[in-house]
């Protein structure tokens, strides 16, 4: 499989299929700073739990010990002038890490998973906000 490819499955909402057990769901906020997605998530995971449903919030860019190396990467500001491609992939190396060891896991075993920003984030700020290219 293509560089091209995988990335694509990894980045591409519809090519990153995770499906939710009957028990648990996979739910995820997205929008820009400050607008409220970490508020929302915290009170839905507290719902949640206050109706005893198996709830494990998680975050993206992070979510594993791999991935919030990664976060401290991309958020670092003396990385500024990371090559836009670079930063895909950093997001999609986390992501990939994130769906292996925390998300698909915790799914099967059907664990509702909230996270904060996903796939969405990532088209929307380097795909549109990058000008990155479907190549």
């Amino acid at each position: 499989m293509a560089l091209r490819d995988r990335v694509g499955a990894i980045m591409e909402p519809r090519g990153q299929v995770i499906p939710s057990t009957p028990r648990g769901m996979f739910v995820t906020f997205e929008g820009i700073e400050g607008s409220g997605k970490t508020t929302q998530a915290t009170l839905l995971v507290q719902y949640l739990r206050s109706r005893n449903i198996s709830v494990l919030y998680t975050r993206e860019p992070g979510g594993t010990p791999i991935g919030d190396q990664i976060r401290k990467i991309l958020l670092n500001p003396e990385n500024q002038d990371m090559a836009k491609l670079t930063e895909l992939l950093l997001f999609g190396a986390s992501r990939a890490q994130h769906v292996q060891q925390l998300i698909r896991p915790n799914l099967e075993k059907g664990v509702t998973i909230v996270c904060d920003r996903y796939a969405d984030a990532t088209s929307a700020y380097q795909g549109a906000g990058r000008a990155l290219k479907e190549e």
